[in-house]
Parts: C-alpha cells; sequence; structure tokens
C-alpha cells in the first residue's frame, strides 16, 4: 500500500506540529510536510503531489481590540479559503479545516447550563469566531464528488506545551493555596485523542462537520485539583466564595472564562472507532510531564 501523503499548512503551530510527531508510529502509512504559508511563496508550492491538506494556520488567541479584526479576517478567513481553492484545482482530495467551538459563542453564566446539540446554530460572540465560521462557509462552497471538505471544531484543546487557557490555571493550580468549588461543565479534548481523530478521519476518506471531545466533561475546580495532585501539592477546594463569583458572572469576562458551562452534547463527538485513547486523569498527568500509572 503506498504511503498517504499529507500537507500540513500553518508551520510551526500546536496541532501540526504534534500532528507529524504521532503519525510517526506509523512510518509506512502517512508522508507529511509542513508549509509556511506566510507571505506569497506557497503559492508556488505543488499540492497536487498530495492526498490530503491539514490546514491549520491562523490567529488561534481571542483578541477584542478592534484594530486586530481586519487581520483575523484576512488571516482565518480569506487564507483558509485561498489554500482550500488552491487545494481543490490541484486535485487534493481532501481538505481538512480545524474551526472551533467558538464560532458557537462563549460559554454561559456560572449559573447557567450550556449544551451545543446538533441543532445549535452558530452564533459568534466576537470577530475570532466569526471569521472561522466565515472561513468554514466559504470552504464548504468548495466541496464536490472529488473533493472531500472536513470541518472540525474542537472545544479547548490542552497538551504539553499548549497555550491558552490551560497553563494560566496549571499556573493557579502549583501556586494557590485554595480555589472556588464551583459546579461547572467543559468540553475538552486532549491533544492526543484529537491527533489519533484526524488519522483516522484521513484514513477512513471522511468529509463533514465532526466535533470531537475528551470521554469526560471537565469543571474547573476538579482540573486545578488534578494538576496540583501531579506535583504533589495540597490545594484546598472551597465554596466559601462562590457568592462572589455568582455576584460578578456575566460582567466580568474572565470569571465566565474559567468557570462558565460550554459542552458539546455527547453523541456530537461519538465516532465508529475510538479515537479517545487518553482518558482525563491519564491526560493531566503527561500533559503536565509526569508518567502515569493506574
Amino acid at each position: 500500500m503506498s504511503k498517504r501523503k499529507i500537507l500540513i499548512t500553518g508551520k510551526g503551530s500546536y496541532v501540526g506540529t504534534n500532528f507529524i510527531k504521532w503519525l510517526e508510529q506509523w512510518p509506512d502509512q502517512y508522508e507529511v510536510v509542513e508549509l509556511s504559508v506566510r507571505g506569497t511563496e506557497w503559492k508556488e508550492h505543488d499540492f497536487s503531489i498530495y492526498d490530503v491538506v491539514l490546514h491549520v494556520a491562523g490567529i488561534a488567541h481571542v483578541s477584542t481590540d478592534p484594530s486586530k479584526e481586519q487581520q483575523y479576517y484576512k488571516v482565518n478567513r480569506d487564507l483558509a479559503i485561498e489554500v482550500a481553492e488552491k487545494a481543490k484545482q490541484e486535485h487534493v482530495k481532501q481538505f481538512i479545516f480545524t474551526s472551533s467551538i467558538i464560532v458557537y459563542g462563549d460559554g454561559s453564566h456560572i449559573n447557567k447550563k450550556r449544551i451545543i446539540d446538533k441543532n445549535t446554530k452558530p452564533q459568534p460572540s466576537n470577530f475570532y469566531g466569526n471569521s472561522k465560521l466565515q472561513a468554514e462557509k466559504g470552504i464548504s462552497l468548495l466541496e464536490s464528488d472529488d473533493f472531500k471538505v472536513v470541518i472540525i471544531r474542537p472545544p479547548m484543546i490542552y497538551g504539553k506545551g499548549s497555550k491558552g487557557n490551560y497553563p494560566k490555571l496549571a499556573s493557579y493550580a502549583r501556586k494557590l493555596p485554595i480555589f472556588p468549588d464551583i459546579d461547572n461543565e467543559r468540553s475538552m479534548l486532549h491533544i492526543d485523542n484529537l491527533c489519533e481523530f484526524i488519522r483516522l478521519i484521513i484514513k477512513n476518506e471522511e468529509r463533514g462537520f465532526f466535533f470531537p471531545q475528551n470521554i469526560e466533561y471537565v469543571k474547573t475546580s476538579e482540573l486545578v485539583k488534578r494538576i496540583a495532585d501531579v506535583y504533589g501539592k495540597k490545594i484546598k477546594i472551597v465554596k466559601h466564595f462562590n457568592w462572589i463569583f455568582q455576584l460578578v458572572s456575566g460582567k466580568i469576562a474572565l470569571v465566565d472564562k474559567v468557570f462558565g458551562n460550554l459542552v458539546y452534547e455527547p453523541s456530537m463527538s461519538d465516532y465508529k472507532e475510538n479515537y479517545r485513547i487518553r482518558k482525563f486523569k491519564e491526560s493531566i498527568v503527561i500533559t503536565e510531564g509526569g508518567k502515569f500509572s493506574d
């Protein structure tokens, strides 16, 4: 069997770098090339030799700075569509776009459950989410019998070396003596589970929208406690200050970001093969650089 040739557009990204490492387990099955799509040189690259393009380039962090809005649309929407158009013109069979749960808007207030199901319509609450959604729409229009389009909307991705909210929470876990015990639920996705999911999507030549997540929802205080455990640190999870957080929920964005609710309904994330090879407890241990044993 000949190797599946994969082009990753977006050099040095967290997902792309980890996916390359992940595929090293199957050296006879996959051949991967990374391509920077900064500037215009990428336009000269021959896409026709690849079976799959995995597009991971983009501005990943959420910004509310209005001066950056056009940059988000230029990179997250226009560039993504342009790469997809080139892939189609040069007869690539499958195009995979990494979008985000953020197309549905932010997490809810502390007191409100927020469950996204198959009928939930995307409703971005910022230009980061809107740039991703518009890219999805533009890329989906290119789909044909010979050009399979995959849109992946992952929740918060975490793992060793990840950026964003997870390292901030890990820092709290290592430093704080106490942490609020607020009942919330978040969908999360460990990087290894995502990499295995993408591999299976390629192997099975899929098309369509996908919503991978870990098996377990995550409670923020439980996450912080698990991280503290890895370092042998005792952290007290307390309810004393919950009333303060409930009072400011909806007024202070950071509070809802950390303690709000945002989950995919479980069946949305089912797949015919198992991609969830890391359970929550193990994923935290390996993320923090420890060795896991049951």
